[in-house]
């Protein structure tokens, strides 16, 4: 039970630290930040991180970085989602 109360606590902090890089690139570049985005990658990346560290129980590192890489992985698939304008010349 503590492993993986402590695989969590990697991955949240590992999706943590993606939301902040991403939070500083939005404010440099002077964009709109989106909170509940924000709220909801952290939340998904504790969850990565804990099945991770379940699977991979062997190193606690592995549950850090899976809680990086899954906010990532979600954040692309956002994009891809995500309605952009497109401007055709006439």
């Amino acid at each position: 039970m503590e492993a993986t109360i402590t695989a969590g606590i990697l991955g949240g902090i590992g999706g943590l630290t993606r939301g902040v890089v991403g939070l500083l690139k939005a404010l440099a570049l002077r964009r709109k930040i989106l909170w509940g985005y924000y709220l909801i990658t952290v939340l998904v990346s504790l969850i990565i991180g804990v099945f991770i560290g379940i699977i991979f129980d062997f190193d606690y590192r592995l549950s850090l970085l899976a809680g990086y890489a899954g906010t990532d992985i979600l954040e692309s698939i956002y994009k891809s989602f995500a309605v952009q304008k497109t401007y055709i010349k006439k």
